[in-house]
């Protein structure tokens, strides 16, 4: 059997572990500021905050958190048993269909229903034939609340918990369900005392993934009006000019953040990959009929409408409506710059991530697999954190800077790193390495660690059995994990909004800013072409989850890398049992 790579090349300390340590110290940095800030000096504007608005933003954002993984529980865990485990009509359909709402950011999700539940609207004729009572001018004002948003974040976010579980199903032997069966077990009894627990793992893990999504949420949250700790951070930074009262916020985010972390680390205990190398027979699927077979459809019909079809078709129509005035020089900068930074993120991030990773092959020590470790941290921090985190030191940076200029040559050199593009990048380097990281490591072990042995023993260097043995095996990997970064990239908003420089304009701030000036017919313009790009990954997604099962291993790796990198955990997601 082939070995795995990494074993044999234990050089001890290189450039190549100096060049990973140093990067990944690199992206500490803006944790390092946070936890700094909130150990020092607090200001009037924080302890203002602290005794007025500071419960609101905590019972906010662990409400949102509450109801999010409760429903998005339910739908997800309820989609992937009828998907993996039932035969239904329309069940090829469901299972790469129910993924496509991930490509839909959830504040253009957000602001898509605001609008299409508006007073007067369409839908509000037909709650107004449907439902007399409700149809009232307030009826709007009902929808833009904490449980509104929550239905909202839902209908996007479930697949993450869907695309795990699912894929945990699809793996269970089949043996243990029919012995539940023969003892006498219902189906329902089956899911609920024999699937769901061995399931359990990875449930947890989709459901952290969401939750994380939701305290890293600030468009949708902001645009229904409801205070949460992300919109806290943007409030104390710009209009009050607290940077104190901001990084302290963006601590109390950290902690609801590394608490989810410990807890789906300490909930998993000794559970770990299945890596589908036992050979067994698939889970037999229940023939659905009738009722059922109709409520099982029902079941993945409405999320997949409302979470992708619903939304999609109303942005096609606004598009088209506005697209002749709108298409002009200005929205093909505002295209070009948001491409160029994805690309240009992408390619930072796939680099950082190829040295760390070709750096822990050569030497698998502790050292580099705890900087693997500390390197995905960053998808874990919400993206307005990790913005605070970054100015704040480059702030300190370009004092410096500026004062040394004025005491050498009498002329201060102002912000060259604040409000610049590479302040930008590095901020999505750290927010995003992870999703490059964890499929090139993959990558890297799927690679027989024989060739480079080989390379080594013809006189190669490192560096050159890497340019002529590892990357021409490794160019798919690459380029997916560059895929997965560059879309990320261009569906952030909060970061984007704080560190982008002045009227530097991306196609997420656009649509949201639009959006903001009631102008939403417009937004629907740059909001369409974020999700057509955004459909990328997910359908590649959706055609290795059709492909998963006996005799296809090698895709079931590639969906959980591509999982990973959809989403990554600070550890291993997809985790299916002890």
């Amino acid at each position: 059997m082939a070995r795995q790579s990494g074993a044999q090349f234990r050089v001890g300390v290189s450039g190549w572990t100096v060049a990973a340590l140093v990067l990944v110290a690199l992206t500490t940095i803006p944790l390092v500021a946070v936890f700094a800030g909130v150990l020092g000096p607090s200001s009037d504007t924080w302890r203002h905050i602290a005794s007025t608005v500071l419960a609101d933003y905590l019972v906010n954002s662990a409400a949102l958190m509450v109801l999010v993984g409760a429903i998005t529980l339910v739908i997800g865990v309820s989609a992937a048993w009828l998907v993996a485990m039932c035969s239904f009509p329309g069940r090829r359909v469901f299972e790469w269909g129910l993924i496509l709402p991930l490509a839909v950011p959830t504040y253009i999700a957000g602001i898509t229903y605001a609008e299409l539940l508006a007073y007067g609207s369409p839908a509000y004729d037909l709650v107004a034939w449907a439902w007399p009572s409700a149809a009232t001018p307030r009826f709007q004002t009902h929808i833009m609340t904490l449980p509104g948003v929550a239905v909202v974040m839902s209908l996007v976010l479930f697949p993450y918990t869907y695309v795990i579980t699912r894929a945990s199903f699809a793996k269970q032997s089949g043996s243990i369900l029919e012995t539940a069966r023969i003892l006498g077990r219902s189906p329902w009894q089956t899911f609920y005392q024999v699937a769901l627990p061995l399931a359990r793992p990875a449930v947890v893990a989709g459901s952290t993934l969401v939750l994380m999504e939701v305290l890293n949420e600030y468009g949708a949250v902001k645009y229904y009006g409801i205070p949460t700790f992300t919109t806290g951070i943007f409030r104390a930074w710009f209009p009050l000019d607290d940077p104190d009262a901001a990084l302290r916020l963006a601590g109390c985010l950290l902690l609801f953040v590394f608490s989810l972390i410990l807890v789906e680390r300490g909930q998993r205990g000794r559970a770990r990959f299945d890596d589908g190398s036992r050979v067994q027979r698939p889970p037999p699927r229940y023939a659905l009929r009738g009722w059922r077979a109709t409520a099982a459809f029902a079941v993945c019909a409405v999320p997949m409408a409302f979470g992708f079809v619903l939304p999609v078709v109303q942005l096609t129509a606004w598009a088209v409506s506005a697209a002749p005035g709108f298409l002009d020089t200005d929205f093909a900068v505002m295209a070009v710059h948001s491409f160029g930074l994805a690309l240009a993120a992408a390619a930072f991030a796939v680099l950082v991530a190829l040295v760390v990773a070709y750096a822990a092959r050569l030497s698998p020590t502790p050292l580099l697999a705890l900087a693997s470790r500390v390197a995905v941290l960053g998808y874990s921090i919400p993206g307005a954190v990790i913005a605070v985190g970054v100015l704040v030191p480059f702030v300190w940076v370009d004092r410096r800077v500026d004062a040394v200029g004025e005491a050498v040559l009498g002329s201060g050199t102002g912000l060259l790193l604040t409000g610049s593009l590479a302040a930008l990048l590095f901020a999505y380097v750290v927010r995003f390495l992870a999703v490059s990281l964890n499929p090139v490591e993959s990558g890297f072990k799927r690679v027989c660690g024989n060739l480079d042995e080989c390379s080594r023993s013809l006189g190669l260097s490192p560096l050159r059995t890497l340019l002529r043995v590892d990357l021409p095996l490794l160019k798919g990997v690459l380029a997916s994990a560059a895929l997965l970064v560059f879309v990320d990239v261009l569906k952030e908003l909060p970061l984007t909004l704080i560190l982008r420089p002045f009227n530097f304009d991306t196609l997420a701030t656009s649509a949201f800013q639009l959006a903001s000036d009631e102008r939403v017919a417009q937004s629907a313009v740059p909001a369409l072409l974020v999700i057509l790009t955004g459909l990328i990954p997910v359908i590649l997604l959706g055609r290795l989850v059709g492909r998963t099962g006996p005799g296809h291993r090698a895709e079931e790796s590639a969906v959980e890398a591509t999982v990973q990198g959809l989403a990554p955990l600070p550890g291993e997601a997809g985790v299916v049992g002890d």
